[in-house]
Order: structure tokens, then C-alpha cells, then sequence
């Protein structure tokens, strides 16, 4: 089972890369309305990267979406998704916008000096 959620997590990540890329290639041309608030992108692959900064965050916090199970992710981790730009929630997570903000509010009884959700 784990080994099919990261697999899941890698085909993602590269779809978010390659989407990214083809926006970031069509430089002034009209935006999707709904696809990316404010006609401006968010840069997916920089909102997932740090996430991979720290070891084994990304496979935590796929554990938590399944599992609904809050209490196994790591300090480093929550300060990590704590720190994410609030615009990159949406586009990380469209099937569940309700994740983020109870991820983030939980992460901040982990970390207590990490800011509640905006």
C-alpha cells in the first residue's frame, strides 16, 4: 500500500510539473477563468518542493489525507506546511480544500509558535 501511494504522489508531482511548465510557456496569452485566481499561476513546483525538503513530510502529510489520522506528523514537517503560502493550498490539494487549514491548525498544537490557519 505505500508503495502505491507514492507512486500516486510521484505521477502527480510530475503532472503538477508539467502543467506548470506549459502555463509558465504561454506568457501573457488569457488565463482559464477559475484555473488560476487573479490571471496569475501559482508556482506548484516551488509550493511542493519545500515540502520535500524535509524527509519523509510528503509521505506524512498523503498518510494524513487517507488516514485522517493527525497526530503522526513530525514538528519539522508542520513547520514546513505551516510556512506554505495560503495560495498554494488550492492548487496542492483541489479534491480537499478543507485538508490544509486542519492540517495547519493541528500543526499549530505540534508547533506551538506556527501561525493558525488564514
Amino acid at each position: 500500500m505505500g508503495s502505491k501511494v507514492v507512486a500516486y504522489l510521484v505521477v502527480s508531482l510530475c503532472a503538477t510539473i508539467f502543467v506548470t511548465q506549459g502555463v509558465s510557456q504561454m506568457q501573457k496569452q488569457p488565463t482559464v477563468p477559475g484555473l488560476f485566481p487573479f490571471g496569475s499561476p501559482v508556482d506548484l513546483v516551488k509550493c511542493w518542493s519545500s515540502l520535500f525538503t524535509v524527509e519523509g513530510c510528503v509521505l506524512e502529510i498523503s498518510k494524513v489525507i487517507f488516514s485522517g489520522n493527525f497526530k503522526n506528523v513530525e514538528a519539522a514537517c508542520c513547520k514546513v506546511f505551516s510556512s506554505l503560502d495560503a495560495n498554494c493550498w488550492p492548487h496542492m490539494f483541489p479534491l480537499n480544500p478543507f485538508f490544509p487549514p486542519l492540517l495547519k491548525d493541528n500543526c499549530a498544537r505540534i508547533v506551538p509558535n506556527s501561525p493558525a490557519h488564514n
